[in-house]
């Protein structure tokens, strides 16, 4: 009879991981005054990043303790990234915690916790009722939606791994892009209508994570829309979608990626309503004030990505704005000085 070997150290931290969140969310299910709070330290407690003493545990090499998509040497390496690994090569650690998460689905950052834990493990498995995948489908983009924002806000990458992540090797890994919306062996694991959710949320963010070299292939990969005879086709989608996005933009750095990333639709054929719904997002982002209040920085970008995805009107366009600019003499002194230090 054969001996049976004793778990590896990674797979014992990792199992002991798996059962510190499984209390929490116990603790949290128990608990209904102190449930968002707990819900929220989970959540922070899973998005933090490895340290290098627990590193050496998980990263091992010869144990194989973890892929090497998650060996990650141009970003940082955070407890979701493994533990989502990990449930996907022992999914029966998981399952007690989803359980958990179902019983607490309608609370503030399950969702999150979610999305962050089992975005691999949805498409890997089999699930047989079809109500059950749509509903892990739909929390899956709306925990993926709000761990996005948070990146937004912050102006930080904690959650690209979701999204995209280097290799050593020095290839670009994306999951729910290249793993998911361009390989139809799984994303057609999901319904039609959840599909078409994680198209419009990889529109919205795609920019962000510095993807724009995937979205030929990306466009060519999108679900069909019941309302593409109204919307237009898949490029018409995607600029709609990343118009919406800019106009919800607030923090100044991220505004200025995006609109140095967009310049990588020129020449993408659109409908005349696209077009002008793009052309008057940007427009707004040129003039000082109401209603978004742009920076200098973000005028100037605004007009550099307008000019070049509308070439056409650039002279005319410059001419009525600052023939606006005339009627506010309050802005005519900073105009002046600015214009004085660009030329020096």
């Amino acid at each position: 009879m054969s001996e049976a070997h004793p778990p590896s150290r990674s797979s014992a931290y990792l199992d002991a991981l798996s059962q510190a969140i499984h209390k929490k969310l116990q603790r949290a299910l128990a608990n209904s005054s102190q449930r968002r709070n707990l819900l929220q330290e989970l959540f922070a407690d899973i998005a933090l990043e490895v340290d290098d003493r627990a590193k050496d545990v998980i990263v091992n090499k010869e144990e194989d303790a973890i892929s090497p998509a998650e060996d990650v040497n141009d970003g940082p390496l955070c407890f979701y990234d493994v533990l989502a690994d990990y449930f996907v090569r022992v999914p029966e650690s998981g399952k007690p915690i989803l359980d958990l998460i179902v019983q607490l689905w309608s609370q503030s950052f399950a969702s999150h916790i979610f999305a962050l834990l089992f975005h691999k493990w949805l498409f890997e498995v089999h699930i047989d009722n079809p109500e059950v995948l749509l509903r892990y489908s739909s929390a899956l983009v709306q925990g993926a939606t709000n761990v996005f924002w948070i990146d937004i806000q912050t102006n930080t990458r904690r959650f690209q791994s979701l999204f995209c992540v280097r290799v050593p090797e020095g290839i670009l890994f994306q999951y729910l892009l290249d793993d998911v919306a361009l390989d139809h062996s799984r994303l057609n694991k999901i319904p039609v209508q959840a599909q078409r959710d994680m198209y419009l949320l990889l529109s919205r963010f795609i920019l962000f994570y510095n993807s724009a070299d995937k979205i030929d292939s990306f466009l060519k990969q999108c679900p069909v829309f019941q309302t593409a005879f109204l919307v237009g086709g898949p490029a018409d989608i995607f600029v709609t979608e990343l118009t919406d996005q800019l106009q919800k933009l607030k923090v100044e750095p991220v505004l200025l990626h995006y609109l140095s990333e967009i310049k990588v639709l020129q020449g993408m054929e659109l409908r005349m309503t696209t077009s002008t719904r793009l052309k008057t997002c940007l427009y707004s982002f040129t003039s000082p004030g109401g209603p978004m209040y742009p920076t200098r920085a973000v005028r100037h970008a605004a007009w550099e990505a307008l000019d070049l995805l509308f070439p056409v009107g650039r002279y005319p366009r410059h001419l009525i704005s600052l023939f606006f600019r005339l009627l506010y003499p309050w802005y005519w002194p900073s105009s002046c000085w600015n214009f004085a230090i660009s030329c020096v």
